[in-house]
């Protein structure tokens, strides 16, 4: 899968970020609590890919999954988020989607396109940003959350200051999924609960991107953004 193309993600996508979270050759960047931040440089670009990985002693694998599907419970927890819709899908486990995002002055604001594939088995991947979730060994509940990023937010923003900005991002935002996770259960109870169309694919209401040749976002076969652009790139891939 190419960054900027749009097309469902194949069993070797997965398998590549599975390989890089479970790789060890990463630079150890941060250490707090539960909380680790490494960091390597990238083949293709001059931008640091990172990986953060911690430990939810009390929450559900399940339930923070739900939570990073459901785009109706992000605007609670998300305070970088602008704005964000589904734009469609391309079969039940790809979506795309638009996600605009606050910075920091004097950084303007960023906007991306996001594809995101899910799967549920052991292992998964994504060039730029992905997360792999597995349960704590012989416990009822708990979690291991890995995630892995590597996001291009474009314009005259210089190298080091993505590459230090990612890395003090990312155990916040880890921080913030946690706290996000108490409160998700109560919230969904009241705000559809049974309604999952990342579990159950019936439920899909946005339209079907139909992909019959690579489609790109900035190309002759652009996906249509509701009159807004985009100024990075991204793609997010959820596994078990």
């Amino acid at each position: 899968m190419e960054v900027g193309m749009m097309q469902a993600a194949a069993d070797e996508d997965f398998e590549k970020l599975w390989q890089m979270v479970a790789d060890n050759s990463w630079k150890l960047e941060y250490q707090h609590e539960e909380i680790n931040v490494w960091s390597k440089h990238s083949n293709s670009t001059d931008l640091k890919i990172v990986k953060v990985k911690t430990t939810f002693h009390d929450v559900d694998m399940w339930l923070l999954f739900d939570l990073l599907m459901d785009g109706d419970y992000r605007p609670v927890w998300d305070t970088c988020m602008v704005a964000s819709y589904t734009i469609g899908y391309i079969n039940p486990n790809n979506d795309v989607g638009y996600y605009a995002m606050s910075c920091p002055p004097p950084i303007q604001n960023r906007d991306f396109v996001l594809q995101r594939s899910w799967l549920a088995t052991p292992k998964g991947v994504s060039h730029i940003t992905g997360y792999v979730i597995e349960p704590l060994p012989g416990k009822s509940k708990g979690l291991t959350l890995a995630y892995v990023s590597a996001t291009d937010p474009r314009g005259a923003i210089p190298t080091w200051a993505v590459n230090k900005g990612t890395q003090y991002f990312a155990p916040k935002m880890m921080k913030t999924l946690h706290k996000a996770c108490r409160g998700y259960l109560e919230w969904k109870q009241l705000h559809s609960p049974g309604f999952k169309p990342w579990l159950y694919p019936e439920q899909m209401d946005h339209p079907k991107l139909l992909v019959e040749q690579d489609t790109t976002v900035n190309g002759t076969n652009e996906i249509p953004l509701n009159d807004k652009g985009t100024n990075g790139e991204s793609q997010e891939t959820v596994l078990f």
